[in-house]
């Protein structure tokens, strides 16, 4: 898999250029092939030996997708094939915007009804507050295919933070799951509101090599419980995946507060992390390609280049092992298992 995670923009490609999948319902196609003697560059105008094309899904055969545009809400429902009711995960991407349906579809190939939800888009800030989460996750709780009591909240970045307020202050999950994010953007204003803090803060930003770096915008933690989320009062099962290289958050640092404020609630046993070394902040699903950094919309139509760090093999490495431990995580506290008795 090495073919794939360690692919790099073709040389002279515009700076910033991210790989993402868009459209679920069609694969991947890589294109591999071999050429005679060393080649570093202009291979598009030779001939290879040999070329072979791989595919790679998202989606297992069976899985639906259906478009949610229900009470204020948009996103995307996975449903899994076979018989339900199944698990179902909240699935939150992060604050670059649009609707992600990638790390959802493959939760649904793997047993779980995923909802990606989505509230941000390119250019608009969706005017909500915690209430749109909350109907989000009511509308996955009350779905017919899905077990009401088998919830779990998984959130990459601003995602995890959604997902921490919620958790600690107005919805009751099986579980929760956090990659690469912090605990300082409580969600009870406006978004809009959240956004302007953020921008606020957006001289505490460094600058190198034309990359802003925004790991130290929430540094020093505040002590006041009041300042930050206060995780001691999630009563449910609590995982952590955090790069100890994010150049873009503070996780290392955010993930022990959490670890203080959890141990003074008498909910430590709750919490689990997972610490990555010289992984960054984007912290995908396996075999993605890993980008030290790339460009994002940060206000309106404002390009800003945001360096997430990461070295490529350690941090290839964290996005397969996390990915294992996160689905190991729901299936132990989703997922019934059924005890038959031995006559």
């Amino acid at each position: 898999m090495a073919l794939m995670w360690s692919l790099r923009p073709v040389q002279g490609s515009r700076a910033g250029l991210r790989l993402q999948k868009q459209d679920v319902l069609s694969p991947m196609i890589f294109h591999i092939s071999v050429y005679n003697g060393h080649i570093s560059q202009d291979f598009n105008q030779l001939t290879p030996l040999v070329t072979s094309v791989i595919e790679r899904w998202y989606m297992a055969p069976g899985v639906q997708r259906v478009h949610v545009r229900e009470k204020g809400v948009r996103g995307t429902l996975f449903i899994p094939p076979g018989p339900s009711p199944f698990p179902g995960v909240l699935d939150l991407w992060g604050g670059g915007g649009g609707l992600v349906e990638s790390r959802a579809a493959l939760l649904a190939s793997h047993g779980f009804l995923a909802f990606a939800l989505e509230y941000i888009t390119q250019g608009e800030i969706i005017a909500m507050n915690s209430t749109y989460f909350e109907v989000a996750y009511q509308i996955l709780q009350e779905h017919p295919m899905v077990l009401r009591d088998r919830l779990a909240l998984l959130g990459f970045s601003f995602g995890g933070s959604v997902a921490l307020s919620l958790a600690a202050y107005s919805v009751k999950p099986r579980c929760c799951i956090c990659i690469s994010s912090n605990h300082l953007i409580p969600v009870r204003n406006t978004l809009s509101e959240t956004i302007e803090e953020l921008i606020s803060l957006s001289h505490k930003a460094r600058i190198k090599d034309n990359q802003a770096i925004w790991r130290d915008l929430f540094l020093p933690i505040p002590t006041d419980l009041t300042k930050k989320v206060d995780v001691g009062q999630i009563r449910c099962p609590l995982l952590l995946i955090v790069g100890d290289d994010d150049q873009n958050c503070a996780a290392l640092e955010f993930a022990e507060d959490m670890e203080r404020i959890t141990e003074k609630a008498g909910n430590r046993h709750l919490l689990k992390i997972f610490i990555y070394h010289g992984t960054g902040h984007l912290i995908e699903p396996p075999y993605t390609p890993h980008h030290r950094a790339s460009s994002v919309i940060v206000t309106g139509k404002q390009k800003v280049i945001l360096l997430w760090g990461g070295q490529t093999k350690p941090h290839a490495y964290a996005q397969e092992d996390s990915w294992e431990k996160i689905l190991d995580f729901l299936r132990q506290h989703l997922c019934i298992t059924v005890l038959k008795a031995t006559l």
